[in-house]
């Protein structure tokens, strides 16, 4: 790839997990109440034929990753884990009193933090309560984070006895040197034995997750994880670019220098290095920087146009609603969102009030769920069209004048009435959804909000 483009288009953008972003909802048209009405609209139209995602949120770690951006609570007192497990569950009973049915559970992620944090006959308990308030739709997936050092066979036996057949593991770099900076000393043995009970046991999808950009990480690094994790043949791979985002309040991004992080053009001769060695043994790239078999579902989806993007990330399928339980859990109900308290201890006080503990969100508008409709197609499907009066906006053309400088450069084709990206044009993805993000150009924030798209 060209070290000019890389550098012309190297800037802070968001990764659109959602849109709006997080930085831009509006929390004056926003309350707990008009909340709730949007997610029972939602489950009203889609439960039936879709059923909901859920999403629930597990914070407890015994150690600080310094490379992660995620909401979490360090600790090593495990006392932790029941009284948490039942805030979540009465988290759900709040919501379940807002719908007149049983849920239809098509999709169940845990996230973390690390949900393998908590022991298996926990992990059981709180996945049992809630099937039994919830039914369960037609191909169901249910998937797990798990940490390669802690996740045992009785961890994965427990959470297959109640559904599950997907877990990803975080690998990141198998360097020793990079991972004494990230404070995650992993070693490949404890990948493969994880790897491998799982599929003994019958997982059908084994992730493992890799972060290029990482402190001290050279090519020959992410030449060396890329070489391990194909010994392993995963079923599907999340290949990113770390986010440094060192500014955002709790984050453990303190344990290496600015300085000791790969250049952009470094960066990104990393990841085509990766996606070339990937690619020779039958992976195929899945949106933004996924990869994945063709025997895996992440792939056939793709393929049949079903592809979807939401704050757990890429899904094999779309459901309008989402629900996010746990701290700091965001929910989506395709008409507005909801981020939960990202305190345990306020997380605790507002459910002992039967209040369901989100603290803040937005209510899409028309012209939001317009533009998130077109880069929600950028994100999964490369392309997006707007032949149809519904998904015209009044500042497309707009956007369009701000392309044209991406189509000379190769990077996207304009049609009369579409948008593709070009082949050359897939990793500056982030950087066609922005044309498209009105919100960002009415309102250019005078601080950094995001990671570098490169």
């Amino acid at each position: 790839m060209s070290k000019s483009l890389v550098n012309k288009y190297n800037i802070a953008g968001p990764r659109y997990t959602s849109y709006p972003t997080v930085p831009y909802w509006d929390s004056s048209t926003f309350s707990l109440e008009k909340w709730k009405t949007s997610l029972q609209r939602s489950f009203k139209e889609s439960n039936k034929k879709e059923g909901v995602s859920l999403y629930i949120h597990l914070p407890f770690c015994e150690s600080l990753c310094t490379f992660c951006g995620c909401n979490k609570r360090i600790t090593k007192q495990h006392s932790v884990e029941l009284p948490y497990i039942n805030a979540v569950l009465k988290e759900w009973r709040l919501y379940l009193e807002l719908f007149n049915e049983k849920p239809l559970i098509k999709e169940l992620h845990l996230g973390g933090g690390t949900p393998t944090f908590f022991s298996p006959e926990n992990l059981k308990y709180l996945i049992s309560e809630i099937l039994e308030s919830s039914a369960l739709a037609l191909n169901y997936e249910f998937s797990f984070e798990g940490h390669p050092n802690n996740t045992t066979l009785e961890h994965l036996q427990a959470l297959y006895d109640v559904g599950f057949r997907r877990v990803s593991y975080g690998v990141q770099d198998y360097n020793e040197t990079v991972q004494k900076a990230i404070h995650r000393i992993q070693p490949f043995e404890n990948v493969k034995n994880a790897t491998e009970m799982a599929r003994d046991i019958g997982y059908t999808s084994v992730g493992h997750d890799i972060i290029f950009g990482l402190p001290f990480q050279t090519l020959a690094h992410v030449k060396e994880t890329i070489l391990k994790t194909k010994s392993l043949f995963p079923d599907r791979l999340a290949f990113y670019s770390y986010a440094h985002v060192p500014w955002i309040k709790g984050n453990g991004q303190r344990g290496f220098k600015d300085t000791d992080l790969p250049s952009a053009p470094l960066k990104r001769a990393q990841y085509e290095m990766g996606k070339q060695l990937l690619a020779e043994v039958g992976y195929e790239e899945i949106g933004m920087d996924h990869f994945a078999l063709k025997t895996d579902t992440l792939y056939q989806s793709m393929e049949n146009g079903k592809l979807h993007r939401n704050f757990m990330g890429y899904t094999a399928s779309k459901t309008k609603a989402m629900i996010g339980l746990g701290v700091s859990s965001i929910s989506d109900s395709w008409y507005g969102f909801a981020q939960n308290v990202k305190d345990v201890k306020s997380y605790y006080e507002l459910l002992k009030k039967n209040t369901i503990p989100v603290y803040r969100g937005h209510i899409l508008n028309k012209e939001d769920l317009i533009v998130r409709q077109h880069i929600l197609n950028l994100m999964c499907r490369f392309k997006t069209a707007w032949d149809k009066e519904d998904l015209y906006f009044e500042e497309l053309p707009d956007a369009l004048i701000q392309l044209k400088e991406m189509e000379s450069d190769g990077l996207i084709k304009i049609g009369t009435n579409s948008i593709t990206i070009t082949e050359k044009g897939k990793p500056f993805v982030r950087n066609v959804c922005m044309a498209f993000d009105v919100l960002l150009k009415r309102k250019q924030p005078n601080n950094q909000l995001f990671s570098m798209t490169v």
